[in-house]
């Protein structure tokens, strides 16, 4: 079956169409065209979407879809979502009637990125914790521009995706420069200080703009120019990596251990003993620095609790392409049956 499928971000809009097979009982998901466009670039998905299905390449493909699915960075209900980091109101089933689709589905992102685990292959992983692998729930966890959080239900046969939007609840300090670091986000964000706002892009960037703060000194002029013209979590990123600069290799090691501190909450409410997932476009980048033994810091520094951690398996999904596949195997599966 040919379907349309996106991932809809804060930052980028990934486009493709896809054949979907099934093969005794396994799934596959074979990319036909893809294409990225600037999210903020252009007022709605409608608008990309019209100049996607007008691409050459795409309209003999396109003309026996019926089913798309699209995953969205926010909450849905009632097949609609505002955007959190992009100010897009989308409405699914005014889609399918403006597009002439019979059916379209709008699932939370790491929804989305959730059902698209189920086609990877061992190689799309790096493990950063063997664990003990046992039938149960499982979770996911990304950063990326926002940080998004989803659930996998295992019903005794399969593991059955659910939506969440833990990235939203507060951020838990437990030592006194956490402390500082959450009186300090509150001055910047006095009406909530969430966990996004640390293990996302704008939180690395908020951590190292608070050890500059805590250490009374000012970023290198060649960094606060490089931040200020483009990604700053970008810059800061590759200025630690590097080792270019030590205050930002500081930040980059903070970064990986709260990203543990944040995955081991949601593995415990979930009881994720089926798996635990790092996905988003952050991860595979800083590979380096989780493997370190920073994240798994983080991840079993649980107290009583430390030895469920421990036995959960952690891994790095390193396959961009999950996000895709995700609302392809929804579109071809539940949503055309």
């Amino acid at each position: 079956m040919k379907v349309l499928a996106g991932d809809i971000g804060g930052t980028k809009t990934n486009l493709g169409i896809f054949e979907v097979t099934e093969n005794n009982g396994i799934s596959q998901v074979n990319s036909l065209y893809e294409q990225t466009w600037q999210s903020g670039s252009h007022t709605s998905l409608a608008d990309i979407l019209c100049l996607f299905l007008a691409e050459s390449q795409v309209q003999k493909l396109a003309a026996a879809i019926q089913y798309t699915c699209f995953g969205v960075a926010g909450p849905v209900q009632d097949n609609r979502c505002r955007v959190t980091n992009l100010p897009w109101a989308i409405d699914g089933t005014q889609l399918a009637k403006q597009f002439g689709w019979q059916k379209t589905a709008l699932l939370n992102d790491l929804e989305a990125n959730a059902w698209g685990i189920a086609v990877l292959k061992p190689d799309d992983f790096v493990e950063l914790n063997r664990g003990k692998s046992t039938p149960g729930n499982a979770s996911i966890i990304a950063a990326g521009t926002g940080l998004g959080e989803a659930g996998l239900f295992w019903n005794g046969h399969q593991h059955i995706p659910f939506a969440s939007e833990g990235g939203h609840t507060d951020f838990s300090p437990t030592s006194e420069t956490e402390y500082r670091l959450c009186e300090f986000l509150h001055r910047k964000y006095p009406e909530h200080v969430s966990w996004e706002r640390i293990v996302s892009g704008m939180g690395l960037d908020n951590i190292y703009q608070f050890l500059c703060h805590d250490q009374g000194v000012q970023p290198p002029e060649w960094l606060a120019e490089a931040m200020n013209k483009g990604d700053a979590a970008a810059e800061i990123s590759m200025a630690a990596q590097t080792g270019k600069d030590p205050l930002c290799v500081q930040a980059l090691d903070w970064f990986c251990y709260f990203y543990g501190v944040e995955a081991a909450n949601q593995a415990l409410k979930i009881m994720s003993r089926g798996g635990v997932f790092l996905g988003g476009g952050i991860a595979p980048k800083i590979i380096k620095q989780l493997q370190s033994g920073r994240f798994m810091e983080g991840f079993t520094r649980k107290g009583r609790m430390s030895h469920l951690l421990e036995a959960m398996p952690v891994k790095v999904i390193m396959n961009d392409k999950t996000a895709l596949y995700g609302p392809a195997l929804y579109a071809a599966g539940p949503l055309s049956r």
